[in-house]
């Protein structure tokens, strides 16, 4: 399996894929703000084919984007997910990410 990287605008799409097959995908967005000299890091829209799912694909792509944000020198990285998402959550604990607070949202 390969881990391709694609650079937007303020993010990097990392993309899994095998075969020519793209089996799973997410984004790492770097966000700036003027309390830090560095950006943090935003992972976004982790999905990975049903098909191809408990075979480690989503934990290689939150790893790669754990290093990428390294490289990229962010102070922090955030992963969000829904309160009901108990699996989600155990998924990032065990790739070292820590609950930290809550995430507030209204939708248009």
């Amino acid at each position: 399996m390969e881990i391709k990287k694609e650079k937007r605008e303020n993010a990097i799409r990392l993309s899994a894929i095998e075969n020519g097959e793209e089996l799973g995908a997410m984004y790492l967005y770097l966000i700036r703000n003027d309390s830090h000299t560095e950006p943090y890091g935003f992972l976004e829209d982790l999905l990975v084919k049903e098909e191809h799912r408990k075979k480690g694909i989503g934990s290689t792509l939150v790893k790669e984007a754990i290093e990428e944000a390294k490289r990229l020198g962010c102070y922090k990285l955030i992963g969000t997910s829904r309160m009901e998402r108990e699996n989600v959550h155990q998924f990032y604990e065990k790739l070292g990410l820590k609950k930290y607070g809550y995430e507030f949202r209204i939708d248009f």
